[in-house]
């Protein structure tokens, strides 16, 4: 799995003109965009959630969990976009929605677990995804 991380002050996703999912933190939150390929598993998907909610990203070092930041979550299977050849890139080392639809709930239900307050985007839904990153902070993370 792959999750493009970015500290902001606010985030939403919309699907046809309509807000799906926001956060607004009292600081600041965390917008992650994850990707999925073929051999990942929910031990990679709940891996990776404890990783993004320990991230000592936020102000003064902390972390999500430290101060119970909130987290919108939007799948992007353009994350494992292959651009070594041409100007069009390939998707085949994305996993498709009937693998990678679970695994991103799964990394939903591990991060609500762990206590966050999570958002979502619509999965497969062409989205717009606003918003402030902060810092700017953005990391890439690969389980």
């Amino acid at each position: 799995m792959r999750a493009v991380v970015q500290r902001v002050t606010s985030a939403s996703v919309s699907v046809d003109g309509e807000i799906v999912g926001a956060i607004e933190p009292d600081g600041q939150g965390l917008l992650v965009l994850v990707g999925v390929t073929h051999d990942d598993s929910a031990d990679d998907a709940a891996k990776l959630a404890r990783k993004v909610w320990g991230l000592r990203i936020l102000a003064d070092e902390r972390s999500a969990s430290d101060v119970g930041a909130p987290v919108l979550v939007v799948s992007q299977f353009t994350l494992y976009a292959d651009t070594a050849k041409g100007r069009r890139p390939s998707w085949g080392a994305a996993a498709p929605g009937p693998v990678s639809e679970p695994l991103v709930a799964e990394f939903v239900t591990a991060l609500r677990g762990l206590g966050a307050a999570v958002e979502t985007g619509v999965f497969g839904a062409d989205m717009r995804v606003s918003l402030v990153n902060d810092g700017p902070v953005t990391l890439l993370l690969e389980t």
